[in-house]
């Protein structure tokens, strides 16, 4: 391995030790407790190397952001690849995203509450953002209906979904009748 190899290797070390930690720190105490001078007591590097990998904490916020999208996709193709039926797909869908968003909830809010720099729905819309959409479009376009457009079925079904987690999360919601609500969205949004 050159000399070159290894830098670029312990750089990207770095980055992804920069990531699991703010992401620890998030979920452990929320994104107010993530801090340059926190992380760099925590990865035992100085503050200005963390600067070298991201700008500041709003970067960091996406990168946390992107890996969680990265893990929403999967989690959510591979409920939906174990159902058999479209209902039975739809709901496991359903359910694998409220799961991930409860059991991530610091990752939940870098995706989709705060400011990460990133762009969405738009052509430069990094990768791991559109392919989280993706995951979603994969079992939701062919239950839109005739003539529901499957992106726009897609946006108003993962609508429903967040606000049913934000809510949830939040308590104006009660736990208890998570699957329940989830049996009436499919029900009544999805033309199966």
């Amino acid at each position: 391995m050159s000399v070159q190899e290894r830098k670029e290797r312990d750089r990207a070390a770095r980055e992804r030790l920069i990531v699991a930690t703010a992401r620890e720190l998030a979920e452990q105490q929320g994104w107010d407790a993530v801090t340059t001078r926190r992380l760099a007591e925590r990865i035992e590097y100085s503050q200005p190397v963390l600067y070298s990998h991201f700008r500041g904490k709003r970067e960091i916020i996406g990168a946390v952001a992107l890996e969680g999208a990265a893990e929403m996709a999967a989690a959510v193709r591979a409920a939906a690849c174990g159902a058999n039926g479209p209902r039975t797909r739809v709901t496991a869908l359903a359910l694998a995203y409220l799961d991930y968003a409860e059991r991530n909830p610091a990752v939940y809010d870098a995706m989709f509450q705060l400011d990460g720099g990133l762009a969405f729905a738009v052509e430069d819309t990094p990768e791991p953002l559109k392919d989280a959409f993706a995951a979603l479009l994969e079992s939701l376009g062919d239950v839109a209906g005739d003539g529901v457009h499957p992106g726009l079925f897609t946006e108003v079904f993962w609508a429903s979904l967040h606000g049913l987690a934000t809510l949830t999360r939040a308590g104006r919601l009660p736990p208890a009748e998570a699957e329940r609500r989830v049996d009436l969205l499919v029900d009544r949004l999805a033309a199966i």
